[in-house]
């Protein structure tokens, strides 16, 4: 009965909470008419009664309720207080990280020692040298080759063994040493550093006898020489390793304090070609050196100066996301104009010395590229850094040229900076980090103030130990220099590593029950702890960092928690809160109780949060072992049969407990387990083994009171299940399980922490979208999931201890639907047709004519009167009537979310960050071969080493895929945009005219009490459509437009600062050209190393 097609007027009334509409008909013979409002009320509670009745009865709620009333001397309920829980967890943690610092402040102090007491040896060769190379025993051969290309004649031969606590093959009578590719083993630097770092292997094994919990402790040397303990054979993260510990966060915080860094790149028309190319990536390299505590903006200059990033006015925050945008406009420079080094240095003064914006307000640096120039800017300097000299300039003479580099030595000596030359590929890495040596003077100068213990961002280990955070310290230099003053340079930092993991285990994770949960932020606002931080990519270079506020959907309430954090005050907090369920499809509005309190000795700081339902707990008290063994048989594989198939939690009930990916065989590995141990066994978690006996007992009392009773197929049901807090799921009968798809951890389960934080049933469909494979109805058996919480009340406290539910059978109940929802009705007074009455259409005689359908509270269909939708449930409800789903959206039924998940994986982009290239070949410059220094450099070294594998496996001009470190060629992290629906203003009926233009229809929706389904009946659409925006519901990549739309978050830097000191010696500030050649050398030189290699692979490959 489309309102186009009318043969009889209609009248709208509209009211303020829904649209009424009355129509006024002439019937004629045997016509139709549109269900009459209080039809359709009527069908709803039809359908709300049915379910209310079969699922009770089914799924036996009531009586386990009973049950566990009559267990009630079998468990007594503990009272979880959120203040005392947070208190005690952060002592707990504050005890585990000072245990460590412990470790960490005697290996700084006798590290200092050691090298201070070491005496230099010139004449010291590889050979006089005992270390393991770990290196030697990595996987470095080629693909199909045997044989180690970093193979070391000199390295000790070692055996190891595994040791589950760092995921890896160790060897505890020994340390490990990394050296970088293109650092020349055999130098004396490198050969000196190895022989006195040897010392710090005895330090490593007695800290390991004090505290047999340490992980990897590391001191990363200013050499670029890394000593690890225990030993383990090197993991490189790709095949071309490209790792250095000075390039790691650990080292980069605790080598040097906070930076305000301006980058200004001369981009005026001589800078051209390699030296462009050689400026990009000299700057993603400096970017690559910052972190989460500094702050920074990149500028290019020509006659005048402009932000690289538009938008960018100010220094911003050195973050992951921030990076990514300065590289991707590095990308864009070009070159033109004329060089004013005047303009560069006026725009970075401004940036450093804008006190309204903010910034990290300690080292404050301007750090300058170009291809040279003969103004040395004496006037900026003059105006905006003299006398006080607060600003250091680095600069950075790039490429190939005969300028004189006089200015630029200047400019850098006379603002206590630094001058480097970039002549090649080559230089970029090691040329771009040095400046930390200069920023540590400060620190060393400091002495003790400086030796204060840092704790770091989370990270992903490089040895494969996963997420974990590192206590740093500064090692310092104690010797006298020459002029027998104190000595200013840094040796490198200590490290000590804590999986994050292991922190865990400090909080109480099951007795706050599936939605509760703790969290720990640090300064930044960035999580180590929380639920949901779960990168999926492994990337070695950059810290992982997740905020609060993106690990949680943002609001105002947890925007002032996350700052009280932040400054490290306690408090409490009870708010209502959007929640996302676990599989991110539907969002639940609810209570949680937020507590927090700063981990002392840290700059951490640790929250808990509780649902009202958690606030007590279940705890077991099985004394009587007939009792437990009676329970215990339920478990047996031999049960299953006769009372359904048991799923158990995998946790860690038990220190010798095996676990493993299947359940089956953990069910196994647990049953061997307890045939050994009893649940009082003080190897085991007596609080979780308890509960986990006494679930048992409870649901097998359950199946044996009512599911056995019952002939699941008379109701349309293909399964019954319970879970419980305790980790017991069953579920009924047997063969059910060879469908049964939900996790096995019921505080992973989406379904069941919905139904805790939800009143009434809970119905999902098997999610599908428009791209799935259509299914068969004669061969293929939909199962909708119903759940609900069982809530019991004992001594005046209500807890939520478990989830019942059914598995429906889609056919079965479709048809019970259809029926409902008709004119086959127990109503006085039907309203039937006849030959000359109209009547009203329904959803079981009239599905032609009537669409009636069953939505969930996600906007994803469950039930249809629609043959044709048979294959759409589970989709969202826009993919199957956009129109229809459009209107119940625009009449607020649905109210929509979107949020950004920063943890994403998407198909990896092709750029010019990886391609073919001759695999292995380096192309010296003309500058390199004629500087007599180079000849004992590291590049002379790792050129020897190329060529040396170029003749031996003939590999110079076979090509391969060149990627950047951290890359991975079949995906790459990327942020989504991720959309979920949800009800809101469910008190009122609505009644509504969806008006197209040239046609429009009528609409019901009502909300089925209990439950979280909405009942819509709609008269199909007489036109082609609307005109409407389609709704979506599936994440799609979201693309950085304006880099400026997010804005800065609140946050604290470290609390202590060294940026200067009046003792420092600046005189050591770098050096120019040795001697210049005559340009012909030059050239003949140059002609003769690419004449091998001239192909277009290998030219490509010198600026990757």
């Amino acid at each position: 009965m489309a309102i186009c097609a009318q043969s009889y007027g209609i009248l709208c009334v509209f009211s303020i909470q829904t649209i009424l509409i009355i129509c006024v008909s002439t019937p004629t013979a045997g016509s139709h008419l549109f269900p009459q409002h209080y039809t359709m009320m009527h069908w709803a509670g039809r359908i709300e009664k049915e379910l209310e009745k079969v699922l009770q009865h089914v799924t036996g709620i009531q009586q386990m309720r009973s049950i566990y009333n009559e267990k009630k001397s079998q468990f007594e309920i503990k009272r979880n207080n959120p203040k005392d829980l947070v208190e005690r967890v952060a002592r707990d943690i504050s005890k585990l990280l000072n245990s460590k610092r412990k470790a960490l402040e005697k290996l700084a102090r006798e590290a200092e020692q050691l090298q201070k007491e070491h005496v230099w040896q010139d004449g010291v060769k590889e050979s006089d040298i005992s270390y393991y190379d770990s290196k030697a025993d990595s996987d470095y051969t080629e693909d199909g080759e045997e044989e180690n290309l970093l193979e070391n004649p000199f390295s000790l031969e070692l055996e190891f063994v595994d040791d589950p606590n760092f995921k890896n093959k160790v060897n505890y009578s020994s340390s490990a040493v990394q050296i970088p590719t293109d650092i020349y083993k055999g130098s004396p630097v490198i050969l000196n550093e190895l022989n006195w770092t040897q010392s710090l292997e005895r330090l490593f094994i007695d800290n390991r006898r004090e505290d047999s919990s340490l992980r990897w402790q590391v001191f990363g040397s200013a050499t670029g020489v890394t000593r690890y303990y225990p030993a383990t054979p090197w993991k490189a993260p790709n095949k071309i390793d490209l790792y250095d510990v000075r390039r790691r966060p650990w080292y980069i915080q605790g080598a040097s304090s906070p930076k305000d860094m301006v980058i200004i790149v001369d981009v005026s028309g001589s800078v051209s070609g390699l030296t462009l190319k050689l400026m990009k990536a000299s700057v993603m390299e400096m970017l690559d050196t910052l972190s989460d505590d500094d702050y920074v903006n990149v500028a290019s200059f020509s006659e005048k100066a402009e932000a690289l990033v538009p938008c960018f006015k100010t220094l911003v925050q050195a973050n992951v996301r921030n990076k990514k945008i300065f590289k991707e406009a590095v990308t864009h420079m070009q070159a033109k104009g004329t060089t004013d080094y005047k303009s560069g240095f006026t725009f970075a003064f401004e940036q450093l010395l804008n006190s309204s914006a903010p910034r990290a307000n300690c080292n404050k640096m301007i750090m300058m590229f170009t291809d040279g120039g003969e103004d040395r800017a004496q006037d900026i300097f003059e105006k905006y850094n003299w006398p006080n000299k607060t600003v250091r300039v680095f600069t950075f003479s790039v490429g190939q040229h005969n300028y004189d580099v006089t200015p630029l030595q200047w400019i850098a000596c006379a603002n206590k900076g630094y001058y480097f030359e970039i002549p090649s590929i080559g230089a970029i890495r090691i040329n771009t980090q040095e400046y930390l040596d200069v920023l540590g003077r400060p620190m060393v100068l400091a002495g003790a103030r400086a030796k204060q213990v840092q704790w770091t961002n989370v990270y992903q280990d490089a040895l494969g130990l996963g997420l974990v955070i590192t206590g740093t310290m500064p090692v310092f230099n104690l010797t006298a220099d020459v002029s027998s003053s104190q000595n200013q340079l840094i040796l490198g930092v200590m490290g000590v590593d804590i999986a994050i993991n292991e922190i865990k285990r400090k909080t109480p994770t099951y007795r706050l029950g599936a939605n509760g949960y703790t969290f720990a932020i640090d300064p930044n606002g960035y999580v180590l702890l929380h639920p949901n931080l779960q990168p999926k990519i492994i990337n070695f270079r950059e810290p992982v960092t997740l905020d609060f506020l993106d690990a949680e959907l943002e609001d105002s309430n947890k925007e002032e928690i996350r700052r009280q954090m932040i400054d490290g005050k306690p408090g409490q907090r009870k708010i209502k809160t959007l929640i996302k369920s676990v599989d991110e499809r539907y969002i639940d509005e609810a209570l949680r109780t937020y507590t927090w309190t700063p981990v002392d000795g840290t700059d951490y700081s640790l929250g808990l949060v509780l649902p009202t339902y958690s606030e007590n707990h279940i705890k077991a008290n099985l004394s009587d072992q007939i009792q437990q063994v009676r329970y215990f048989e339920s478990l047996l594989p031999n049960s299953f049969e006769s009372e359904g198939h048991v799923f158990i939690a995998p946790r860690e009930y038990c220190n010798e407990l095996e676990l493993a990916s299947n359940n089956t065989e953990f069910l196994f590995n647990f049953i061997a387990l307890m045939e050994k141990v009893t649940p009082d066994s003080k190897q085991c978690d007596n609080l979780l083994l308890h509960n986990l006996i006494l679930d048992t007992g409870i649901i097998g009392q359950l199946v044996d009171k009512v599911w056995k009773n019952k002939d699941l197929n008379t109701y349309g049901f293909l399964a019954v299940f319970a879970a419980t807090d305790g980790g017991i799921t069953r579920v009924f009968p047997n063969k059910a399980a060879e469908s049964w798809e939900e996790d096995p951890e019921p505080f992973n389960a989406s379904y069941y922490r919905r139904s805790l934080d939800n009143k009434g049933y809970i119905f999902r469909a098997p999610y599908r979208t428009v791209r799935d494979d259509l299914l068969n109805p004669e061969n293929d058996t939909i199962g909708v999931l119903v759940s609900t919480a069982v809530e019991i009340s004992v001594g005046g406290k209500t807890i939520k201890p478990a989830v019942v539910g059914v598995k429906l059978d889609l056919e079965a109940w479709t048809d019970k639907f259809k029926i409902l929802a008709s004119n086959h009705t127990d109503r006085q007074g039907s309203n039937t047709c006849g030959p000359h009455s109209a009547c009203e259409m329904d959803c079981e005689a009239n599905s032609e004519d009537l669409l009636c359908y069953l939505l969930d509270d996600g906007g994803f269909l469950i039930m249809s009167n629609q043959k044709e939708d048979w294959n759409k449930v589970g989709m969202f409800f826009s993919d199957v009537e956009p129109y229809l789903m459009y209107a119940l959206y625009n009449s607020s039924f649905y109210n929509r979310k979107q949020s950004y998940d920063y943890q994403s994986v998407c198909e990896p982009i092709p750029s010019s960050s990886h391609g073919a290239a001759p695999r292995g070949a380096f192309v010296p410059t003309i500058a390199d071969f004629v500087n007599l220094a180079w000849w004992t450099s590291a590049a002379t070294w790792s050129l020897f080493q190329q060529v040396i594998a170029g003749i031996a496996y003939q590999s110079w001009f076979i090509t391969d895929e060149v990627q950047a470190e951290g890359m991975d060629s079949r995906e790459r992290g990327c942020v989504m945009i991720q959309t979920q629906y949800y009800f809101t203003n469910l008190s009122s009926t609505f009644n509504m005219l969806q008006d197209c233009g040239n046609c429009s229809r009528l609409i019901h929706a009502k909300k089925i009490n209990n439950t979280n389904l909405l009942f819509v009946v709609a008269e199909k659409m007489p036109c082609n459509g609307c005109e409407i925006d389609k709704l979506s519901q599936e994440e799609e990549e979201f693309k950085d437009l304006n880099p400026c739309d997010e804005m800065a978050r609140y946050r604290k830097g470290p609390p202590m600062c060294f940026d200067s000191n009046q003792s420092e010696n600046t005189s050591d500030c770098g050096r120019g050209h040795s001697f210049g050649p005559s340009l012909i050398t030059l050239l003949a030189i140059q002609l003769v190393l690419l004449s091998p290699l001239a192909s277009p692979h290998a030219l490509s490959a010198a600026f990757l």
